[in-house]
């Protein structure tokens, strides 16, 4: 269920164990990065695992594994919201993936301004005082 403070709010409380509960559990995945082709934009990060990339690369679209729910995610399957896939970059050290993509959609995430999903998911801007802006 969607915590209304942590996705809304302005008071950080960011998950420094997300890495180690994912560590600690069966999942065999790396980080992926889902950016916006045309514009640059960073719309998610998710996770991988070979199954997702397979698929990704097989139906074209952005593809995670869900950590939470452990089992694949084809982001737009949903809501419709799909991430078009052009193009899988790979980093220096083979441990993430970038995801370039075209969103076909109204947006990547899945939380909602004015009844309509946010283009991606970092809507928020970290202010000096250790407030959180929406931008």
């Amino acid at each position: 269920m969607a915590d209304q403070e942590l996705e809304e709010g302005s008071r950080l409380r960011l998950d420094f164990k997300k890495l180690r509960k994912i560590a600690s559990g069966e999942a065999d995945v790396i980080p992926a990065v889902a950016q916006d082709a045309r514009t640059g934009e960073v719309l998610i990060l998710g996770y991988v695992n070979e199954l997702a990339l397979q698929t990704a690369l097989r139906e074209k679209k952005a593809t995670f594994w869900s950590t939470s729910r452990n089992e694949l995610w084809i982001k737009g399957l949903t809501s419709g919201d799909f991430l078009e896939l052009l193009e899988v970059r790979v980093n220096c050290e083979q441990n993430s993936i970038l995801y370039k993509v075209r969103p076909a959609g109204q947006g990547a995430c899945h939380t909602k301004q004015d009844g309509k999903a946010r283009s991606g998911c970092y809507y928020r801007r970290l202010r000096a005082d250790g407030t959180l802006e929406k931008v």
